[in-house]
């Protein structure tokens, strides 16, 4: 009887073992956040530090100022249609409207959000964000990555894709645009002040025709 009695406790020992041993083995293979990566911040507004200058996240709300003011975020850029007014008035922080839609993104909607933020970053840290902190903000944060930070695209877009930052069927635009997308061009049109790469873009013409109107 008493070794009947010491099958079930030596079984269940044993299992325990097992169990234990096996989460040892899951949490070796989990790999750990990089570094470089977007850290967060908040989890109710999906705000992540990209820099100590850039932060991005989901549409804050009249709750989330206080943060901001303790991030000391200076500027505030919105990617949506819908103005940041609602929510945002506070004295200190500037607001920048860029909207724009990720299945009709081009180089002059990135080159103009790439302005802003570097010329923003000069005042103090910045905030971008769309709706959901995912798909518009995602494509913006992995071209800084790419074209001011120097990250290779395939860095960017393992951090946009694999980051945390919402559902990857989102991304798929975004991730169509950033693989055709010349870094190179992109470079050379924001340190020369160009709004698009390609001189027969909307804005190229404008501006060719606003100039030539003048002279």
């Amino acid at each position: 009887m008493s070794r009947l009695r010491l099958l079930p406790a030596t079984f269940l020992l044993s299992m325990a073992a097992l169990f234990n041993l096996t989460l040892a083995h899951a949490d070796d293979s989990a790999s750990p956040r990089p570094a470089e990566w977007a850290q967060s911040v908040e989890v109710r507004y999906n705000l992540f530090r990209m820099s100590p200058t850039l932060y991005r996240s989901a549409l804050p709300d009249r709750g989330a100022v206080p943060l901001l003011e303790k991030l000391k975020v200076g500027t505030v850029i919105n990617f949506l249609p819908e103005s940041d007014k609602s929510w945002l008035s506070t004295p200190g922080i500037t607001q920048v409207q860029l909207p724009y839609r990720t299945n009709h993104v081009d180089d002059a909607d990135v080159l103009k959000a790439l302005r802003a933020i570097q010329a923003a970053e000069s005042h103090g840290p910045v905030l971008m964000h769309c709706k959901h902190g995912s798909d518009r903000t995602g494509l913006m944060a992995a071209m800084y990555r790419v074209v001011i930070q120097g990250w290779s695209k395939e860095d960017a877009l393992n951090e946009m894709t694999e980051g945390g930052f919402g559902d990857s069927t989102h991304f798929k635009d975004g991730v169509r645009y950033m693989m055709q997308a010349d870094v190179d061009k992109l470079r050379t049109a924001l340190a020369n002040g160009d709004c698009s790469t390609s001189p027969f873009a909307m804005c190229s013409m404008k501006s060719w025709f606003k100039s030539a109107h003048i002279e």
